[in-house]
């Protein structure tokens, strides 16, 4: 596999942990939830409301926006600014 996928290739080691994980019936490929993992504030109904509150007032500032969401500056920001 690794001449085929190069340096992409998962090593020998993380193949038997992620097997060994299958065997005994994990099935999800993505991190579970720990202990003082950030939540996630970037969400579809965050991004709603913040769309809202801008086609309200359109002069409003990043921090009136966090402040009202409840979310962080940079948050609020990434939202505003980081459209796609």
């Amino acid at each position: 596999m690794k001449v085929q996928y190069g340096d992409a290739c998962l090593s020998l080691q993380q193949v038997y942990e992620w097997t060994g994980k299958f065997m005994n019936g994990i099935s999800s490929v993505t991190d579970c939830p720990r202990p003082g993992q950030a939540h996630p504030v970037v969400t579809p109904e965050g991004i709603a409301t913040v769309e809202a509150i801008v086609k309200e007032n359109r002069l409003v500032t990043v921090n009136e926006i966090a402040a009202h969401v409840d979310m962080s500056h940079g948050s609020a920001h990434c939202i505003v600014h980081d459209k796609k």
